[in-house]
């Protein structure tokens, strides 16, 4: 499949955005004229230097309110295009997009439309060029693909053809299956955005909030597979207008696109295996790979040995051994679960999540998958007799690992430790019930393409918490068996200029129990500082759910928390934070399978009151 992407997708100049999609591996890009315009280099060197790093210049865009005018515009209109067609014959692009006119429109009529097409098509040919006529949305007179196709029929020149956009569709909730029945040879461009599912003014959703193909709620594969059956086999091209990609890094933008036409090209070749269709576009299937089975470890990265080992040890781990060539390497064990503990940092430095460690039936298929998908492989050594790790960075720079699945559940590696590999008899803690990362705000919707696409992870539909900073955006990346569950948090942009985000939105692990007010009691005895739950929220907790008294003031002297849902219950408590990080430990009962969320504002606020205490400290001092 001949992939391209929209300079308008990318952030920095016309050149460092055509650096940006090479290195990605992208085919070709459309110019955006407006990059165009503020470029210092002509349309001559634009086209030297596509050809040096083996672009295509697919498409110039956009050619804006040019149909269903007066004559004395229409002239107007035509005298602007054709300077355009001499510009692109010096760029060396031979299609451009004609949006349907949203400003000066003022004759409703099909005949004129055409008319009007026919006339540009004929202007066009005699520069070689073509005509690709998209629908707007928000289209004065034309806002649906099959009227623009009903139009350019009409028009009936070799030079004018139609334009396809995914928004543009399915942001109207408009059937495509008609797609299939346009002539391939009349679809001159195909350019696709996914969005999240939003109530608001389509062209404010079209200019601020389209995302990359898996990023969003639209059915995207089912776009494709009509695609396919249409037999188009011209190029496949993302257009994304979304302020947060503007200001991100052109390099990783440009890598997440890219990943996400791989990834959507993958899920339209399954969708269509079995049936007989003609496949022009030529799509690619990457190497399959089954969900993860759970965790095989988690690694905390800190520069406080001391005070992560006390906070392990008080949640009922045990130091499982060294590591037996990596110094400042340790690993701590309890039940089924592993917490390797790197202190390979200078002093002080902070506590955080640096690695997961994921069971997979395959990891050659795994890590060969994610190398086709941009992954960035972790750098990692070992010694002969050691256990060979892959993994690859995941776009919040944590360290994502590829495991292989044993049958015990013991790994490989757990004996360069000399680490005891019988799992403690009796052990409260059972499994890692969840793990939540904080997302940098720029970089959210990369990462949920990235659990999707990487590690066939499904996405849960969204939520807001409110924090005292303002909402926190939750999406839980979960798999199908719910072995895996990783909420991907958000903190709302102003925290983050500001101290309070550290503290407040922190990654955290979460631990399965079997009896949660036995592991609270456990943890108090070994002096675990729990982060302190109101007086309020009981009283509150009473009031929602009429609790046993003797059982709700269990609750609030263990400074445990409280859910109910109508499949079952969640008890859990949270540790105070230490650096980035804190622990959780639940206990599920029965059918619950939420996290807790009613809990997660109380949670919010007490961590920033804790915040504020040892801020007020530290400025004292």
């Amino acid at each position: 499949m001949r992939t391209s992407i929209a300079t308008v997708c990318l952030s920095g100049t016309l050149e460092e955005k055509m650096h940006a999609a090479a290195a990605a591996g992208f085919d070709g890009i459309e110019v955006f004229e407006q990059d165009l315009v503020v470029s210092p280099s002509s349309p001559e060197q634009i086209r030297e230097l596509a050809g040096q790093l083996g672009l295509t210049l697919d498409l110039y865009q956009p050619f804006r309110d040019f149909d269903g005018v007066g004559t004395e515009l229409l002239a107007a209109n035509l005298r602007r295009a054709e300077a355009k067609f001499r510009l692109m014959n010096r760029l060396g692009t031979d299609t451009m997009l004609v949006c349907s006119n949203v400003a000066t429109a003022e004759i409703d009529d099909d005949e004129v439309t055409a008319a009007q097409l026919r006339r540009l098509g004929e202007l066009a040919a005699r520069y070689d060029v073509r005509i690709a006529y998209e629908a707007l949305a928000w289209g004065r007179f034309v806002a649906d693909f099959e009227h623009a196709q009903r139009i350019v029929d009409l028009a009936d020149h070799p030079s004018v053809g139609t334009c396809l956009d995914s928004f543009h569709i399915l942001s109207r909730a408009w059937d495509p299956a008609p797609i299939e029945e346009i002539a391939a040879e009349k679809i001159f461009f195909v350019q696709l955005a996914d969005a999240p599912l939003l109530h608001m003014d389509v062209l404010s959703w079209s200019r601020h909030h389209r995302v990359f193909p898996g990023e969003g709620d639209f059915d995207m594969v089912g776009f494709m597979t009509h695609l396919v059956r249409s037999g188009y086999d011209g190029p496949v091209s993302l257009e994304i207008f979304n302020d947060a990609f503007r200001q991100a890094d052109v390099h990783r933008t440009a890598v997440d696109g890219l990943r996400s036409l791989r990834w959507l090209e993958d899920q339209t070749r399954r969708a269509l295996s079995g049936t007989p269709v003609r496949d022009s576009l030529g799509l690619q299937s990457l190497p399959a790979v089954e969900e993860p089975s759970g965790y095989d470890f988690v690694e905390i990265r800190t520069g406080r040995l001391g005070a992560t080992t006390r906070l392990l040890h008080q949640l009922g781990f045990a130091l499982g051994g060294h590591h037996q060539s990596k110094e400042n390497v340790q690993v701590w064990v309890q039940g089924p679960v592993r917490v390797v503990v790197n202190d390979a940092v200078p002093d002080g430095s902070p506590t955080e999540v640096a690695a997961i460690g994921f069971d997979v039936a395959d990891p050659a298929a795994a890590i060969e998958r994610a190398a086709r998908l941009k992954a960035r492989p972790v750098p990692r050594s070992q010694r002969a007799d050691e256990q060979v790790l892959r993994g690859v960075f995941a776009p919040d720079g944590t360290e994502i690992f590829f495991c292989e699945r044993t049958a015990d559940g013991t790994p490989a590696w757990l004996g360069e430790f000399g680490a005891d590999e019988e799992h403690e008899a009796g052990a409260l803690v059972t499994g890692v019930d969840h793990i939540n990362m904080a997302q940098p705000w720029q970089h959210y919707d990369e990462a949920v393409l990235f659990y999707t696409s990487v590690l066939a992870l499904e996405a849960q539909a969204a939520q807001d918490v409110p924090g005292p900073s303002g909402l926190v955006r939750s999406q839980v990346m979960r798999s199908a068996g719910g072995a895996v569950r990783m909420p991907l948090n958000v903190a709302p942009t102003a925290a983050e200029q500001g101290s309070f985000v550290g503290a407040a939105y922190p990654e955290h692990i979460a631990l399965s129990c079997s009896d949660v007010f036995a592991a609270a009691r456990r943890a108090r005895r070994r002096g675990l500082r729990f982060l302190p739950v109101p007086q309020n929220y009981y009283e509150d907790l009473d009031a929602r759910f009429d609790l046993d008294a003797a059982f709700l003031a269990s609750l609030q002297e263990l400074h445990l928390l409280y859910d109910r849902d109508a499949e079952g219950e969640f008890l859990h408590f949270y540790t105070e934070t230490l650096g980035t990080v804190f622990f959780e430990v639940v206990e599920r009962r029965h059918g619950y399978a939420g996290f807790g969320a009613p809990n997660a504002p109380v949670r919010l606020a007490a961590q920033y009151r804790r915040w504020q205490a040892d801020h007020r400290a530290r400025t004292e001092a």
